[in-house]
């Protein structure tokens, strides 16, 4: 098969069919872009976790009027505990200087507190800190404690919030792939219409079915991949103008983690590009191999 032959073919029937290409384009563009969103929040959920799960710690703040055997009991039993690898006492002094420590930013917060005011509490770490729970059923409610609380607590909202963008992101990626695959159908089918009278005498001239068909396969493919391109460039754009401006100082400082382009090149844009050239071929094949006849 001559390699001319199918690039002329391919660059007539996109010029012929302009205005639906570059829908086509578009509409791939987007439903790929919202797949990209989609990996790199994946991926910021899963920096978060790796950066923060490891030093989350639950804090069980004693009662002023704990008795000694009840905190001894309580230590034994928060370290014998399946869900626990260390636990840690702090005196109330000792609670009162993490106390300034976590909240040295914060002079009013400072301020107000002394060390007779701050609890005596346990640290514990725990083995998966996403169990927080576990603990606060068990222990909560011993003799001699005031409150039990996790860290996660903390974290957890801004996680959800993430998990909740990277599903909206999947439900729109969707339905736009559903309608590109529509696009995709209907653009091949007015392609073949437009060239039946070539595309036939090609088949009396013993050309097989397949080489009918590959000039059209390949045009969805060029589209697929031109909208993917398109998808990498918005992601590049999202990250230049959105999170490192909007949420450039909450990177900066270390509270989110950032997206580099290294994560963008590798391995969003592979996945993207691959997912767009592969969608638009395997449409542009089901749609000739039942909608048209060539």
């Amino acid at each position: 098969m001559r390699a001319n032959f199918l690039l002329s073919e391919v660059i007539t029937g996109l010029r012929r069919n302009l205005t639906m290409t570059v829908a086509m384009i578009i509409t791939t563009a987007i439903s790929l872009g919202f797949f990209g969103a989609a990996m790199l929040v994946t991926h910021e959920v899963d920096s978060m976790k790796k950066i923060y799960f490891d030093k989350l710690q639950v804090s069980v703040f004693l009662r002023d009027d704990i008795k000694p055997d009840q905190r001894d009991t309580l230590q034994s039993q928060l370290a014998d505990s399946p869900e626990v690898s260390r636990v840690q006492y702090l005196s109330k002094e000792q609670s009162y200087e993490r106390y300034k420590q976590l909240f040295a930013n914060q002079k009013a917060l400072v301020d107000i507190a002394t060390a007779a005011t701050t609890p005596a509490a346990f640290l514990v770490q725990l083995k998966q800190p996403e169990r927080y729970a576990v603990i606060q059923q068990q222990f909560g409610g011993s003799p001699g404690v005031d409150v039990v609380q996790s860290q996660s607590q903390i974290l957890d909202p801004i996680l959800n919030l993430f998990k909740q963008v990277r599903l909206a992101a999947i439900v729109i990626a969707v339905i736009q792939v559903f309608a590109a695959l529509m696009l995709i159908s209907n653009t091949i089918q007015v392609a073949a219409f437009h060239r039946r009278n070539e595309t036939s005498i090609m088949r009396l001239v013993g050309a097989s079915r397949w080489y009918t068909q590959l000039p059209f396969i390949l045009e969805a493919v060029v589209a697929g991949l031109v909208g993917g391109l398109l998808a990498v460039l918005g992601l590049v754009v999202g990250k230049e103008f959105f999170l490192d401006r909007i949420l450039g100082n909450q990177i900066r400082s270390g509270i989110l983690p950032a997206v580099s382009y290294g994560t963008i090149l590798w391995p969003t844009t592979p996945l993207v590009l691959g997912i767009g050239v592969a969608l638009a071929s395997i449409a542009a094949y089901v749609t000739l191999r039942l909608y048209v006849r060539l």
